[in-house]
């Protein structure tokens, strides 16, 4: 106690015990570092201060730390967590502080409170022009210092709550990303928040509201009423002071730590020599600060009109606080040690697993292993492929399926001379997530659906006059040619443009097996992880496979699309000869009830004088009669029907005999032949052998650093252990 003189054992057992205790937070604080920088689930407590930009939260941790550090130059500028690893070491009388490497926080680098400042402000600068604005990736600094608390703190930027209006979007959306960081820090349960409040009604929970989505019940929050200084002025009645101090719990809420809230007050004013400066040293500042706390006292025990028990001063000022939190935190630290030691070595293991598997990659980079595993993963590629085709539900069709909608947005679709589509909904299982062989065999009878029903677009007369134009030997009309030239014009406009959709949609729908089949060997533990230039050179392969076959198969039934719509053969363009000839009949019937309904004195006429005057009505006149027209119009029918028919039939024919098929009977020796190519030009190319020895094995450096930082730390922790173990057994005694 103060004024009495300690003995040399007591002096001694104090030494030890602060040795203890810094050596459990030197361990600690590597573990923390550990955690950061290899994202490993330890639970290294420490407190996190969270507060909007107006509760004082800078001036807070400036006077928990003892020192003026001006690290966050105000507000949300500071777009990164910032970790204070402090240490009491009362030998420093100036701060001595390492910055951690962000590539490596195992090196630290001694850098001045300006040195770090211009960091953090060139990291807020840099973090700025990005889309997103603010990183989770902390910002680690280790501190010590004759005034410095055995704590560790993370500070986090400062909450906004900007204004809703429209001209506020810019705030309102860096308020949501703040929001979003802290709230995501404050998920790590081992952390202990430190929940500001700038308030006179504890009603007005503005920071709480924040804090209590993730901790509900405050169980492991510490809630501090900033500004104390400028709160007590305001009360006017001692009852007010009163129900401030101690909240009911109808106003406070839940089990905080600590059971009420703490009140400080930090000095206005900066240390330094210039005109502006109120403090000259920190040691001042340090002083203003236990000053301000007797003032707070003596202020609100006037408000009161009584004395403050002693519960309630353990409340007042940041020196209670500071105590408060490290004492909380040196118990969270010795009740986790037992935990963390099995967390080591599970740790340990995983790292030793991992360094011998990366061994085992390292001696598998020889030519004849690479060559090896490339014809493995050839076979296996192609069984999946085929796989795909034939039929399976390996593979998720929510992740991989495509709807008919999808497939149309995806890989085209199906669009005639009038820009309309079908009617999704009309065609078979057009609901259903398919792909592969099932995908495939959907869109070819899409294909049939949409094609089999065109109908011959509507001719014009002026058509069917520019298209009888004149013989070369004779100046008659030769309607079966007019008719023969309007329907092949008809058919070629009409169905060229479906070849295309079709082989564009059936490129799509081939060329998406290939991430399919990606999956399916991944799932089944046959993929070639690391080897990204060999896989890329397969998807390569593959993917100009499909583009080119499906081209050449393309230009086959265009010859067919050219050669139908080039020369008529009646044999093959009139199918239905029953229907026309019926037609014709009929018209010939009524050019015969004309003719005698004209001159009833006439007798019945001969087949060659109604032969002549069908001539004389078709052949020999230019002028185009409605029977002409008809004649004309039936015969451009039946062309162009049948022309549709053989462009269906053989279409579909030809893409499942030179685009299907070669999947399974071209592509693998294609494959094949790629392979044993590239292997016998260059392997290097193949596999990229240097760039991933060098990617290995720099996994390796990374993995043995780790295994021996954790090494190391499972030395620290387990003999911390031991030293707390033999302690509770001599307090035993």
């Amino acid at each position: 106690m103060a004024g009495e003189e300690s003995s040399p054992d007591s002096a001694t057992k104090n030494i030890d015990e602060l040795e203890g205790q810094w050596r459990l937070y030197e361990a600690y604080n590597e573990l923390h570092g550990l955690a950061q920088e290899f994202d490993t689930p330890f639970d290294a407590p420490a407190v996190l201060v969270v507060g909007h930009q107006t509760d004082g939260k800078s001036a807070l941790v400036e006077a928990l730390m003892g020192f003026q550090f001006n690290h966050v130059g105000g507000g949300t500028k500071t777009r990164r967590p910032i970790t204070l690893h402090m240490k009491y070491n009362p030998e420093c009388d100036t701060p001595l502080c390492h910055l951690l490497s962000d590539s490596d926080p195992s090196v630290s680098h001694e850098k001045s409170l300006q040195d770090i400042q211009a960091y953090i402000e060139a990291e807020n600068m840099r973090l700025e022009k990005e889309t997103c604005q603010f990183s989770a990736k902390e910002i680690i600094i280790r501190i010590e210092y004759k005034y410095c608390p055995n704590l560790t703190i993370i500070d986090t930027p400062g909450l906004v709550a900007p204004a809703p209006s429209r001209k506020n979007r810019a705030l309102q959306a860096q308020a949501r990303a703040v929001e979003s960081l802290v709230r995501a820090k404050m998920q790590h349960r081992e952390l202990i928040i430190l929940c500001l409040e700038d308030c006179n009604d504890w009603s007005n929970a503005t920071t709480r509201r924040v804090v209590m989505q993730i901790d509900p019940e405050l169980s492991r929050t510490v809630v501090v009423a900033t500004k104390l200084d400028t709160k007590i002025p305001q009360f006017a009645r001692a009852s007010d002071v009163e129900v401030f101090l101690s909240p009911p719990a109808s106003t406070l809420d839940g089990f905080m730590l600590g059971d009420s809230p703490f009140f400080t007050s930090v000095p206005s004013g900066r240390v330094g020599f210039g005109p502006e400066s109120v403090f000259r040293s920190n040691d001042e500042f340090k002083q203003a600060i236990s000053s301000r706390e007797v003032e707070d006292l003596v202020a609100l025990e006037e408000k009161l009109g009584r004395a403050l028990s002693k519960q309630e001063r353990s409340r007042i000022g940041v020196n209670n606080l500071r105590l408060f939190l490290e004492e909380l935190l040196l118990k969270r630290y010795m009740d986790s040690v037992p935990s963390i030691i099995p967390l080591l070595e599970k740790e340990y293991r995983s790292s030793t697993r991992k360094l011998s598997e990366l061994d085992q990659q390292l001696s598998s980079l020889n030519e004849a292993k690479l060559k090896e595993k490339g014809r493995t993963f050839h076979d296996l590629f192609l069984t999946k492929l085929s796989l795909l085709l034939k039929g399976t539900v390996i593979a998720p069709p929510d992740k991989f399926g495509e709807t008919l909608q999808d497939e149309r947005v995806n890989g085209g679709a199906f669009i005639g001379s009038d820009g309309l589509q079908f009617p999704h909904k009309l065609i078979p299982n057009a609901g259903m997530r398919l792909y592969g062989g099932a995908q495939y065999h959907r869109a070819m009878a899409e294909f049939r659906f949409v094609v089999g029903g065109i109908k011959c677009p509507p001719i014009t007369r002026e058509e069917i006059v520019n298209a009888c134009g004149v013989e070369d030997i004779h100046d008659g009309t030769n309607y079966s040619r007019t008719a023969c030239v309007i329907a092949v014009a008809k058919a070629r406009d009409t169905f060229e443009p479906f070849l295309h959709q079709l082989g564009c949609r059936l490129s799509h729908i081939l060329k998406r097996l290939l991430p399919i089949a990606v999956y399916l060997l991944q799932k089944e533990g046959e993929y070639l992880s690391g080897h990204d230039v060999f896989l890329r050179r397969v998807a390569d392969a593959f993917n100009n496979f499909a583009e080119s076959t499906e081209k050449s198969c393309r230009e086959k039934c265009m010859e067919d699309l050219v050669s139908t719509t080039r020369y008529v053969t009646w044999s093959l363009h009139n199918k239905n000869r029953a229907g026309l000839r019926q037609f014709l009949d009929s018209f010939g019937g009524s050019e015969q009830s004309a003719i005698i309904g004209n001159d009833s004195n006439m007798s019945t006429q001969t087949t060659e004088t109604r032969l002549a005057d069908l001539l004389d009505s078709t052949l020999w006149n230019r002028r185009l009669a409605p029977s002409s027209e008809r004649i004309v119009y039936a015969l451009v029918q039946q062309i162009f029907h049948g022309i549709r028919e053989y462009f269906l039939a053989s279409t579909e024919l030809k893409f499942n005999c030179f685009l299907l098929m070669p999947v399974v009977d071209k592509l693998p020796a294609m494959l094949r032949e790629d392979l044993e190519s590239a292997f016998e030009d260059n392997l290097d190319n193949v596999f990229d052998i240097t760039n991933l020895r060098h990617s290995v094995a720099q996994d390796k450096r990374q993995t043995e650093i780790e295994l021996k930082r954790v090494q190391k730390l499972k030395e620290k922790f387990r003999y911390i252990h031991e030293q707390l173990n033999s302690q509770q057994a001599m307090f035993g005694q």
